[in-house]
């Protein structure tokens, strides 16, 4: 089980078309009405990374049976308007209620009426809905109003300051992070973003015998004029393929390779590493590494 789940996405603050988060940037979409906390990987979500009742309430409604499935494979149309995938409903009284969706398909663990106190296991992450990333989404609501955790305020009402409603303990399990690095690895080939994200390449290792060496690093949360740099480096310390470029437009999700085709003597043996970099003006907002050793 990982350690560490992150906010991907916040509540959209923005009224037009468009979406801003509540510290005035990127990270949401248009109309979105929760906060997505993901794991980097689809392994991790196998592994069960359990979700948890914010407050003590009641089960006012579930839901369980859909697939774990990245919507980008079976199309929105395929939900059948079930957009919030396997989920649970609390009442907490007084016209308060959260919302848990995209659960994993048979991981809850709670019935309708259930009472339920602050820390009882609902079910876990998943996959389910629509979504393209394992995550649950946390929605908040009073008398059917969404609000923003972090300050309060309804849906689209502009970003900035509020009363936030977490715990003043989880202040810095919580605090905003504007982008950061989701995984990297080596494969034979050119990778392909959504089968990065599915977990497709997870077991890849390349051989001597691989026709290609590819290195390749996913980030999420990047902004227009980021720059990124990714590096190659064979055994003997040289760099063997490199780029930089810079990003165009905000990317919630983003993946870079680099590689090149197998020499005519064939890759030497020894350990090879990969790096890739993001800077955001002068902070260095993504740096992954990773090592590869060819025998």
């Amino acid at each position: 089980m990982p350690d560490v789940c992150f906010i991907q996405q916040y509540v959209d603050t923005q009224a037009d078309t468009g979406a801003q988060d509540y510290r005035c940037g990127p990270l949401s979409y248009d109309d979105h009405g929760g906060t997505d906390f993901r794991v980097s990987t689809i392994a991790e979500m196998e592994a069960g990374v359990p979700v948890i009742a914010a407050a003590p309430g009641v089960v006012k409604g579930l839901r369980d049976g859909m697939a774990d499935v990245n919507v980008g494979k079976i199309g929105r149309e395929a939900l059948g308007g079930r957009d919030a995938g396997n989920g649970v409903v609390i009442d907490h009284g007084n016209g308060w209620e959260t919302q848990y969706s995209h659960l994993k398909r048979g991981s809850l663990r709670v019935r309708q009426g259930q009472r339920v106190e602050r820390g009882t296991p609902l079910g876990e992450i998943g996959l389910s809905g629509n979504t393209e990333f394992p995550h649950v989404d946390f929605a908040v609501r009073h008398n059917g109003v969404t609000l923003d955790p972090f300050t309060g305020r309804t849906e689209a009402t502009g970003c900035g300051e509020g009363e936030s409603f977490w715990d003043p303990a989880l202040e810095e399990a919580l605090a905003y992070v504007p982008g950061g690095a989701l995984f990297d690895g080596f494969l034979d080939r050119p990778p392909e973003l959504d089968a990065a994200v599915d977990g497709v390449y997870r077991d890849a290792r390349p051989d001597r015998a691989a026709p290609a060496l590819v290195y390749y690093g996913l980030a999420w949360g990047l902004r227009g004029g980021d720059r990124d740099e990714i590096e190659l480096i064979g055994p003997d310390g040289k760099t063997i393929a490199q780029a930089e470029s810079e990003i165009e437009r905000d990317k919630a999700r983003w993946m870079r390779f680099i590689g090149r085709r197998q020499p005519a003597e064939g890759w030497p043996a020894g350990t090879y590493q990969g790096r890739y970099r993001v800077w955001r003006g002068d902070e260095l907002v993504v740096d992954m590494r990773r090592t590869l050793t060819l025998d």
